[in-house]
C-alpha cells in the first residue's frame, strides 16, 4: 500500500445518445481495476461525469426541438443509471456543465493565459452565408487536408485520425443546410501545445498504462506539434474569459471535468482534492477509448503542466469494439445498446462484465458476438464455474 491516494477517471460519456456495449469496453474494466486496488489496500477514488458541450449536442438539441441543457441532462440521468446496472459505482458521476466545472475551467483559462502559454490570432473560419453563422466543428463536413477522407471540421475520423485546426477543412460543407461552406476571418485564442514538446518527449516515455496510448503519443510528439484553437463560436458551453461570443473548446472543458468531479467528491467526502492534482506524487489513472488517446496523451498532460498542476501518472487505452465482424455503426445496425438490447431482456449484467474482461487483451480489438458470448457463458461460467461451486457444495454436504 502506497502513502498517495489513488484516483481513477473514465472518459466521459458525450450525452448526445444512449450507452452501448463500445462505452462499456472503458467502463468495466476501470471498475474491475479500482475493486481490486481497494482489495489490495489502497485507498481509490473513483471519479467520472458526462461531456455535455459540443456542437453535436446542439445540433440534436435544434433537430428535436429542446435545449442542449435538457438533452444533457436526459442522456447524464441515462448513463448513471445504466452505469449502475451494470455495477460500475462512481463516487462521483458529475456534468460538465454544472457551476464547478464552468468555474474550473474559467479558472485554468486564465492561469494559462498569465503563464503566457494563450494567444489571440485572426484565422479563417467556416461560415454559411445561407445559414449566416460560423460553422465550429461538427457543423461542417469535408475534405481532410493530410490524407484526403471525408473529415468533421475539428478531426479526420474517418481517416488519418488527425486533429484539425478551424479553416483546414477542404470543400467545406454545411451540415445544418447543405450548402457551401466559404471562409472569413474571426479572432480565436491558441493554446500554445508547441511549447510543450520537449516536456512531452521527456514525459511520455515513462507514462505508465498501456504501451499503445505511449506509443501512439509519441510517435505524434516526435512529429512537429501544432498550436491548438481552444475557443469556438458557439453559446452553449463555458465561456472563454472576457469573451460573450466565444466558449472555450469541448476538448478543453471535458478533461477539466475529471479535476471538477474531484472537487465535487471532496466536498461531500470532506476531503482536499489537491492530495490528487497537486504535486509532483499525483496518482491519477485515465481508462479511455482508443480513439482519444491524442487528447489525454498529448494536450491534456500540456495543459496540466502549463497551469501547474500534478499530471496522469498512466493512461489505459482500450482496443476499438466490433458487432459480428463488422465495424461499429449505428446507422449500419451494427451496435448492441447495452439496455435495449442487453439489459432490457433479462440478461445478467455479471456474464457481459465477465465476457468483456476475459475475452481478449484490453488493447486488443474486442468482435463481439452473440454466439461466442453463449458459449462462453455456458462453458465457463455455467459449465466450469458453476459445476466447480456445485460439486463442492455436494461434498461439504456429505462430509
Amino acid at each position: 500500500m502506497s502513502g498517495k491516494p489513488l484516483l481513477v477517471t473514465c472518459g466521459l460519456p458525450y450525452t448526445n445518445g444512449p450507452c452501448h456495449i463500445g462505452h462499456l469496453r472503458t467502463y468495466v474494466p476501470a471498475d474491475f481495476y479500482v475493486r481490486y486496488m481497494r482489495r489490495a489496500g489502497e485507498e481509490v477514488v473513483f471519479v467520472c461525469g458526462s461531456d455535455n458541450h459540443g456542437t453535436p449536442i446542439v445540433i440534436s438539441a435544434e433537430q428535436e426541438g429542446s435545449t442542449p441543457r435538457a438533452l444533457s441532462e436526459r442522456y447524464h440521468q441515462h448513463f448513471y443509471d445504466t452505469f449502475r446496472r451494470m455495477d460500475v459505482v462512481f463516487d462521483r458521476f458529475g456534468m460538465t456543465d454544472d457551476t464547478m466545472n464552468r468555474e474550473t475551467t474559467q479558472s485554468i483559462v486564465e492561469r494559462l493565459i498569465e503563464n503566457g502559454y494563450v494567444y489571440a490570432e485572426t484565422v479563417s473560419q467556416s461560415y454559411c452565408p445561407d445559414c449566416e453563422r460560423f460553422l465550429p466543428d461538427r457543423y461542417v463536413e469535408g475534405i481532410c487536408p493530410h490524407c484526403g477522407a471525408i473529415a468533421r471540421g475539428d478531426e479526420c475520423d474517418q481517416g488519418c485520425g488527425q486533429h484539425l485546426e478551424p479553416g483546414e477543412i477542404k470543400d467545406a460543407i454545411c451540415k445544418v443546410c447543405g450548402g457551401k461552406a466559404e471562409y472569413r476571418e474571426q479572432e480565436h485564442y491558441f493554446f500554445k501545445l508547441s511549447a510543450f514538446r520537449e516536456f512531452l518527449l521527456d514525459y511520455l516515455p515513462a507514462l505508465r498504462g498501456t504501451s499503445t496510448a505511449r506509443n501512439y503519443a509519441l510517435g505524434w510528439v516526435k512529429e512537429l506539434l501544432h498550436d491548438w484553437c481552444i475557443t469556438r463560436t458557439l453559446d452553449w458551453g463555458v465561456k472563454f474569459p472576457g469573451r460573450d461570443d466565444l466558449v472555450v473548446y469541448v476538448w478543453v472543458d471535458a478533461p477539466i471535468g475529471y479535476i471538477s468531479f474531484t472537487k465535487e467528491w471532496a466536498e461531500a467526502a470532506g476531503a482536499d482534492w489537491k492530495d490528487y492534482w497537486c504535486g509532483d506524487d499525483t496518482r491519477v489513472t485515465h481508462f479511455i477509448g482508443g480513439d482519444i488517446i491524442y487528447h489525454h496523451c498529448i494536450f491534456w498532460p500540456a495543459l496540466l503542466k502549463g497551469a501547474g498542476y500534478g499530471l496522469p501518472y498512466a493512461v489505459v487505452a482500450s482496443g476499438m469494439v466490433t458487432i459480428e465482424g463488422k465495424k461499429f455503426s449505428k446507422s449500419r445496425g451494427y451496435v448492441v445498446w447495452t439496455n435495449d438490447d442487453y439489459l432490457d431482456v433479462g440478461l445478467p449484467a455479471d456474464y457481459l462484465r465477465y465476457y468483456l474482461l476475459s475475452y481478449t487483451n484490453h488493447t486488443k480489438e474486442l468482435d463481439f458476438s452473440w454466439k461466442v458470448y453463449a458459449e462462453r457463458v455456458n462453458n465457463e461460467i455455467v459449465g466450469t464455474l458453476g459445476n466447480f461451486i456445485y460439486r463442492t457444495m455436494y461434498f461439504a454436504e456429505k462430509e
